[in-house]
């Protein structure tokens, strides 16, 4: 199953420039990423035989944090490093920017209602909604294989959370619900927009330092109007895990971003969708070791079915490549995404 899944990863995100050091290098990014964002949202600190601690409420300073940090990196990077022509409106960022907080933000909250492994694996029905949102944005068709695998997908997903027992009350398992179909839909948005903006020739990182400009403006501005920002770092003064934790946390999202906006550069949003789905694989397996969460033999089946899918599109993406090449001259394949 490892071996499948290493194949898979390989394939999926095949460039020959990439090296197995840079890909390993990127998975550990994101898998700490993942570690850290469960650790932060759902235990306590500074808790003692007499005090239980406390636990950090708001998701959106962690937001602040990350793309403070990813706008610093990204300016720096474009300042001592030759960049193309900056050609697109930077208004058009702000659109990419606010989707990208609101996708963060239900992505934070939604640990507060939801275990780990269930937002990570409803994450994988992401290809549906990037799918939906790649007709209504840029206007890409898609193929009857991965109209079907993304329908495998979806019933592996369902197989999960079904065969979860139920945590806590029923308004508090909606709630989680919503917060993941609002990180769905905003980050599907995101990637797809994100897209068609590099239609401008702009490299990788003048596309994250331009989304971040605007996401420090938008959260800094919330965070001072309702005046989360002191509270935010009192908890931090009072707690130095936590600072080490949300230093981290930023650190690790910052290199994902770079991995991101190059990936999605490269092979588009849908594509970009199924390497990150193949991270989270991992990042279910390293949650359940560390945090003692328990899978049932239907959930292991409906995880099963979701990477069987996975392996299936790249497969069909494969066969396909090599039958475009296969064409007569003067005869055009079929536009891949």
């Amino acid at each position: 199953m490892l071996l499948a899944m290493r194949v898979l990863w390989y394939r999926a995100s095949s460039s020959s420039s990439t090296s197995r050091e840079g890909t390993t290098w990127r998975q550990a990014s994101y898998l700490t990423w993942g570690v850290l964002q469960e650790r932060v949202m759902t235990r306590t600190y500074g808790a003692t035989e007499t005090d239980p601690g406390e636990k950090f409420k708001d998701s959106q300073f962690l937001v602040f944090m990350n793309r403070i940090l990813a706008f610093t990196v990204a300016g720096l990077y474009c300042a001592l490093t030759k960049q193309p022509r900056h050609g697109a409106p930077m208004y058009k960022y702000s659109f990419a920017s606010l989707s990208n907080i609101l996708s963060s933000w239900c992505q934070y909250e939604a640990l507060k209602y939801i275990s780990f492994p269930t937002q990570v694996l409803a994450k994988a029905s992401k290809v549906i909604p990037v799918m939906m949102m790649g007709k209504l944005v840029s206007r890409k068709s898609y193929e009857y294989w991965e109209y079907l695998t993304a329908a495998l997908i979806s019933v592996g997903v369902s197989m999960f959370l079904l065969s979860s027992g139920p945590d806590g009350s029923t308004v508090t398992t909606f709630s989680g619900i919503v917060l993941l179909a609002g990180y769905i839909i905003f980050d599907s948005f995101t990637s797809n927009w994100q897209d068609a903006l590099f239609t401008y020739k702009m490299s990788p990182v003048q596309m994250m330092f331009g989304v971040n400009v605007f996401s420090c403006l938008f959260t800094v501005g919330s965070l001072l109007e309702q005046g989360a920002l002191l509270e935010s770092l009192r908890f931090m003064a009072r707690h130095s895990e936590f600072t080490a934790h949300a230093v981290l946390l930023s650190v690790c999202s910052a290199c994902g971003q770079l991995f991101i906006f190059y990936t999605i550069n490269q092979f588009g949003a849908a594509v970009f969708t199924i390497i990150m789905t193949l991270r989270q694989a991992f990042a279910i397996l390293l949650s359940c070791l560390i945090y003692g969460h328990t899978v049932t033999v239907v959930g292991g089946l409906g995880i099963a079915v979701v990477f069987m899918a996975l392996f299936l599109r790249v497969y069909a993406r494969s066969r396909m490549k090599k039958r475009s090449k296969k064409l007569p001259p003067g005869e055009s394949p079929v536009q891949k995404v």
